[in-house]
């Protein structure tokens, strides 16, 4: 059959090839096996972070943390973004709060039943709107990821850049062709989702046992590697942090290190970091600090302890490499903090909101 000339037929025989496949193949996961729309974007919320094996944990830590929206409504922030915390894109979970207080404070708790309403509700797009429609609710609404785009773009030798306005509509209108012929909407996006994840994988896909083998027209012509077709990513900014760590004993012989919130709209935003001095250029001594204000209160306070430790996060277009400068204070050092620095014992360290970056630097 050419799948490309008769597209209706292809429709049924696709459903029902998925359909088999998933039965056999699916993971056993635990928002496969509830129609509750808050854990479902729940779930879909923290998988675009993350593979399934690194989200599961968060999820179970969300779900045990706030049962229902009510409970994340009424969440403090930085609580939240603690639990948050090594998933990146923190602004995502900003969303997900405001989207939870929205959903309590205009709706009573309940979730919208469609997927045209769900898209009106802040940080929720077109892929988990269709997500959550379709498995809570049952509409006919295709979800259209990386994942889909992949398969789609293999089985139908579709060769539009899918970074591109006209691809993405060219995929979903494909994909929403495809679901109509699908006897359950929710089955057939998750199984959607778990083909693209675990047989049609970005490299070295698992041609030789793929249900769609003999109408692929990418394995059929060779191209499995080709497609999908996708632009360059944009270069990424290379940038330099000098964290400056002021330590401190204190009477009682407990140690204290001072830390800010990053209130900017930058990276981490809302999150907890050391003073920061960031540089166009990597510095090798804590001499070519010297001129910021900073450096110079803390070096008549106190003393540079040892060489700089270095760490790097690569972000989705940035790279930072920061350099850990630990500055130890006298004991009876009255220094003013500024530029928002407070200092926390470790044990209120441990329940702030930190870059994955800083937490590995304190561990």
């Amino acid at each position: 059959m050419d799948w490309q000339s008769d597209l209706d037929a292809a429709a049924t025989t696709f459903a029902d090839l998925l359909a088999g496949w998933y039965e056999h193949h699916k993971r056993d996961l635990p928002w496969r096996h509830t129609r509750d729309p808050y854990s479902i974007w729940l779930s879909e919320i923290i998988l675009q972070q993350t593979r399934v094996a690194q989200g599961l944990p968060y999820y179970e830590r969300f779900v045990k943390a706030y049962p229902t929206v009510q409970d994340m409504a009424a969440a403090e922030e930085q609580e939240l973004l603690r639990l948050w915390q090594g998933l990146g894109y923190y602004s995502r979970a900003r969303n997900l709060h405001q989207t939870a207080r929205q959903i309590v404070a205009t709706r009573g708790g309940a979730f919208p039943d469609n997927y045209h309403d769900l898209l009106a509700l802040r940080g929720i797009g077109t892929y988990t709107a269709a997500a959550i429609a379709s498995f809570a609710f049952g509409e006919r609404v295709a979800v259209v990821d990386g994942n889909v785009y992949r398969v789609l773009a293999r089985i139908f030798g579709i060769e539009e850049d899918i970074t591109t306005t006209n691809a993405k509509k060219t995929f979903s209108a494909l994909a929403n062709r495809l679901i109509q012929q699908a006897a359950d909407p929710a089955t057939h996006n998750q199984a959607m989702m778990e083909f693209g994840a675990i047989q049609c994988t970005p490299v070295a896909p698992n041609c030789l046992f793929c249900p769609f083998q003999q109408n692929c027209r990418a394995f059929l012509t060779g191209r499995q590697h080709l497609l999908p077709v996708k632009s360059k990513k944009q270069p990424v900014r290379e940038r330099y942090f000098n964290y400056i760590v002021i330590q401190q004993i204190d009477a009682a012989g407990k140690l204290r290190i001072a830390m800010k919130q990053r209130l900017e709209k930058d990276v981490w935003q809302n999150l907890y970091d050391f003073a920061l001095i960031e540089t166009d250029e990597p510095v090798d001594a804590f001499r070519y600090l010297a001129d910021d204000e900073t450096s110079k209160e803390v070096l008549r306070h106190g003393f540079f302890s040892g060489v700089a430790e270095e760490r790097t996060q690569l972000l989705s277009h940035q790279r930072i490499r920061a350099k850990f400068w630990r500055v130890t204070l006298r004991p009876d050092s009255k220094m003013s903090l500024i530029g928002g620095l407070k200092f926390y014992e470790l044990a209120e360290i441990e329940q702030l909101p930190k870059p994955i970056l800083i937490a590995d630097y304190l561990k």
